[in-house]
């Protein structure tokens, strides 16, 4: 049975993947792991590859969303890109933009576009 955390986390990824498409993003892949780690969101749009972390909040007792994406979590997420790469060569030659959606308790989400 998954955690409340977990179902937090689905359905703000939820949230996310539907505001990309309402923007007319292609989405590429949505929880895509390899080794200890995943890519929350990856979308597509003309030349570009957006690689999106996604943070769902229910307050902000422990900080925004956008203060959790750390320089850590950055090189992380940097580095799972490299292997989505290697592993969609297709997706090669785009553009690659790293955002963090933040999606609200309310549902709405707040995109930070070239974040890191």
């Amino acid at each position: 049975m998954p955690s409340v955390r977990q179902v937090l986390g689905a359905w703000g990824e939820e949230a996310a993947t539907r505001w990309y498409r309402e923007q007319g993003y292609e989405i590429v892949a949505r929880n895509w792991r390899a080794g200890r780690g995943e890519l929350d969101l990856v979308a597509a749009t003309s030349g570009v590859l957006v690689v999106c972390e996604v943070k769902t909040r229910r307050g902000t007792s422990h900080g925004s969303a956008f203060d959790a994406v750390t320089h850590d979590k950055q090189r992380r997420v940097r580095r799972l890109a490299m292997a989505f790469l290697d592993a969609h060569p297709t997706h090669r030659g785009r553009r690659l933009r790293f955002d963090v959606a933040a999606v609200s308790r309310d549902g709405s989400v707040d995109v930070l576009e070239s974040a890191f």
